[in-house]
């Protein structure tokens, strides 16, 4: 019988609108779960493959929970500022909002026809006032606690969008993210939040959360927390500093010159007349060098001498003072003393700008006389080092440390590599920055009562180097919140990574006037419980919005320090070996599959291709098995229409009163339901998909069972169904005879342990090796008796019969291997 596919999803879909079945009671806080995806992007109105492995198995593990009692929240929104919708808007004309609404229309009714379990009355899109009046306001709270400022620094520009990355937005090969357009280094004026204040607890809290080992180092050495001592360096000839740090002091010895990184604003004081045009030109040679490649540990070491030099401290040595492109003005303090003997960097630079190369840590097995051939950076122990020879080079770490402070030369400290998040975008897409610049009073924080700073419909965001909303007069002129003079909004918008740093928050009440989001909810249902989104988000998105929690947790939000408790990683689909893109014309289109074998069908396959954190090639080969399956699930309960109306199952059954066929299946569904319920509560929806196929074949004989036995596996098949296939699941429900969803009163059925036990095993039967035979016996059979019905076997008497039998090793209910010649 054919599943008329069309019309049940319409169906189902209809009723679970009308009646509002997957509206969360927000106020029931027993049991309650909250499972999120990371909301989509609506720069297309197609929803590609890649959103279906998104959304589709998430939520069919929120359809799991519902049906274990769960109060569960599923909300669905929109990402809805950015680049590429004012990118599309560029290229055709059409304006991002326009384009933008449209596609989130869209993509609603695609989501609608997945069948998703998505709370609609919680639905929020980040680019209207509403939402983003929020931003605003999240930003001027920053702001009065000093972390939110505004400073000219080296940036990263992205030459094609025309705007400013933050570091974690420039890809490993200097490419922006979004355009792939090699990045280049420019000095702007520009906002960033302080993300740095929070670094000690960004790390700390990582031991609290149930994330993926992969994702939390990444964050670790993203944040880069490093213990050492800060050094200061007199400058001969001038009253200047150099403050370095460093976490190897005890190679403070084996310093032969100081390296400043050529932004560094001492280079212009220092550098003597006679170097500076050589300076000058390296400086502009190295601008359109990405950070990325100035710190390739592959790249050719580049460099010049400022003339200047510092003195060593420690020793009262003169050293030389060099500017290279792979000291970074923005990390540390954009300083370094050079130790070649010890550092593998220093030994390349000065091995070819001929400098010296002295060594105070002696290699275990080595003489003092011995050249180095390589740079030495283990421990060992310490020469030429004055007073501290002798010591080993971890003692002398703190020995010298001690000294330095002691002497007012310098102090321990911890430095981090995380750096403040640059927010300034000069695009037109995006958040209002609400400050205002007044001639009078400098930079004034729009007024709380004055938001939101609306983002003007009329402007010309074709990008020209500056920021569009900078040509707008009628946004951009304003009076001082303080004076009243003539003044000008600041022309940029924020990074849009701002706009989900506290979405999930925003969530449990969109309409929400009274403040940024109803902190109650947020204190009954925040952590989220389970959080779906990819890996490649690890040192942005989900660093950000740890970042905003603990900011919202300090200043009475939130009670909570995490947002996101338990984190799962999906993998990616890729077609043809490679990430699916329009440009690679390999795209896979989800509406051809769609029209052809349905929404319930597409979602398992998807399922069904192989384990949800590792993705995998597209190939529609198997959809059809998943087809095959549907049509003869669906038949099957069509055999067995409204059997659940006058005859009612039991919850468990003694085995001893089961016929052989009932007590086969019996046992079977059992065994399924234990194996659904594992698999799909870790993810593991291939697993579970495959279970159920399994299950379907063991059906065969269900004729031969009593009606009670056939409702007592027809019912739990259909709830076990309904979270993978919801409208199948639904309808098969239905065809037994229940009048309401499943999910209007869930129900999910534990399995009878007693029938978990396995009374029979499966032994493989090898000979030299090959299997030559699978035998069911009961489970511990005696060695001896396996033995004698091995031998017995037909199968395996032509294989051994007239040979010399050399060994035989049996592992228990396992295996019986026999080795002949």
């Amino acid at each position: 019988m054919k599943y008329p596919f069309e019309s049940i999803e319409l169906k189902w879909q209809k009723y679970w609108k009308d009646k509002k079945v997957f509206k969360t009671d927000l106020t029931k806080i027993d049991n309650k779960l909250y499972v999120l995806v990371m909301f989509i992007y609506p720069s297309a109105a197609k929803m590609h493959i890649g959103h279906w492995y998104n959304y589709g198995p998430t939520d069919s593990f929120a359809r799991y929970k519902k049906l274990k009692g769960f109060n569960v929240f599923e909300p669905m929104g929109y990402d809805a500022f950015g680049l590429p919708a004012e990118n599309y808007a560029i290229k055709t004309g059409i304006h991002p909002q326009d384009s933008t609404l449209k596609n989130i229309k869209d993509i609603r009714s695609m989501l609608d026809r997945m069948g998703g379990m998505y709370d609609w009355d919680a639905e929020l899109m980040t680019c209207v006032p509403e939402y983003y009046k929020w931003n605003q306001w999240l930003f001027l709270q920053l702001y009065k606690k000093g972390l939110a400022y505004r400073k000219n620094a080296p940036v990263n520009w992205c030459p094609s969008c025309q705007t400013v990355l933050a570091r974690e937005q420039v890809l490993g090969d200097g490419g922006c993210e979004r355009c792939g357009t090699t990045v280049i280094q420019k000095n702007l004026t520009q906002w960033f939040f302080k993300i740095t204040e929070y670094a000690d607890e960004l790390l700390d809290g990582l031991n609290k959360i149930d994330w993926p080992e992969k994702t939390k180092t990444m964050q670790i050495n993203w944040i880069g927390k490093s213990y050492g001592t800060e050094i200061d360096f007199s400058i001969e000839g001038s009253d200047e500093k150099i403050r370095v740090f460093t976490t190897r002091p005890d190679t403070l010895f084996g310093v032969t010159y100081v390296v400043l990184a050529p932004e560094n604003e001492l280079v212009q004081k220092i550098t003597k007349p006679e170097y500076k045009d050589a300076v000058d030109k390296y400086i502009e040679s190295i601008k359109s060098l990405t950070e990325v490649e100035r710190t390739s540990t592959t790249k050719e070491k580049t460099g010049v001498p400022t003339g200047a030099y510092a003195i060593n401290p420690i020793n009262g040595e003169k050293v030389p003072i060099w500017i290279a492109d792979y000291v970074l003005a923005t990390y540390g303090t954009g300083c370094v003393m050079a130790v070649p003997g010890h550092d593998e960097r220093d030994f390349e630079f000065a091995k070819k700008f001929n400098l010296p190369i002295k060594k105070v840590i002696l290699q275990p097995g080595t003489n003092e006389e011995d050249e180095l051939k390589e740079a030495y950076t283990d421990v060992g122990v310490m020469i030429n080092s004055g007073k501290y020879n002798g010591l080993s080079s971890d003692v002398g770490i703190e020995k010298i440390s001690e000294d330095i402070e002691k002497q007012g030369l310098g102090k321990r400290t911890v430095n981090y590599r995380l750096r403040d998040w640059l927010i300034s975008r000069q695009r037109y897409w995006g958040t209002p920055i609400p400050v205002i610049h007044c001639d009078k009073c400098g930079e004034v924080p729009v007024p709380e009562d004055q938001l939101p700073v609306v983002l003007p419909y009329e402007v010309n965001f074709k990008p020209d180097g500056g920021s569009p909303l900078a040509s707008c007069e009628e946004f951009i002129n304003t009076t001082c919140p303080e004076c009243g003079a003539p003044a000008r909004r600041d022309p940029d918008t924020m990074d849009t990574f701002v706009d989900s740093s506290w979405y999930y928050l925003r969530y449990l009440n969109p309409r929400y006037e009274e403040g940024m989001f109803d902190s109650e909810l947020a204190n009954n249902w925040v952590p989220v419980d389970v959080y779906v989104g990819g890996a490649e988000h690890a040192t942005m998105h989900l660093l950000y919005a740890r970042f905003i929690h603990k900011f919202l947790r300090d200043i009475g939000l939130v009670n909570s320090d995490e947002p996101f408790q338990k984190l799962i990683h999906q993998g990616t689909i890729t077609n043809q070996g490679a990430k699916m893109s329009k440009s690679k014309g390999n795209v896979v289109d989800p509406n051809e599959f769609l029209e052809k074998y349905g929404s319930d069908v597409f979602r398992m396959y998807l399922m069904f291709m192989g384990p949800y954190e590792l993705g995998g090639d597209w190939s529609d080969k198997g959809i059809v098995g998943v087809d095959r399956f549907v049509q003869r699930t669906y038949t099957l309960f069509e055999n067995y229409r409204g059997i659940a109306s006058d005859t009612h199952a039991k919850s468990k059954y003694d085995m001893n009163e089961l016929s052989d066929d009932e007590k086969k299946i019996y046992q079977k569904v059992n065994q399924t339901l234990a194996k659904v319920d594992s698999e799909i509560d870790n993810f593991r929806f291939n697993t579970a998909v495959a279970a159920l196929m399994e299950l379907l074949n063991e059906l065969k004989n269900i004729d031969n069972c009593r009606k009670e036995i056939q409702v007592y596996t027809l019912e739990r098949f259909a709830s076990m169904l309904a979270p993978l296939a919801p409208h199948l699941g639904e309808e098969c429900w239905s065809l037994l005879g229940k009048e309401k969803s499943i999910y209007e009163k869930p129900v999910w059925f534990e399995p009878d342990a007693e029938a978990l036990i396995n009374e029979t095993v499966t032994v493989v039967v090898q000979v030299n090796g090959k299997v030559r035979a699978k035998i069911e016996l009961p489970v511990d059979t005696p060695e001896r008796e396996v033995k004698n019905i091995v031998f017995n076997d037909d199968k395996i008497k032509g294989y051994v019969d007239g040979k010399q039998i050399v060994k035989e090793i049996y592992v228990p209910n396992k295996i019986y291997n026999i080795v002949v010649k």
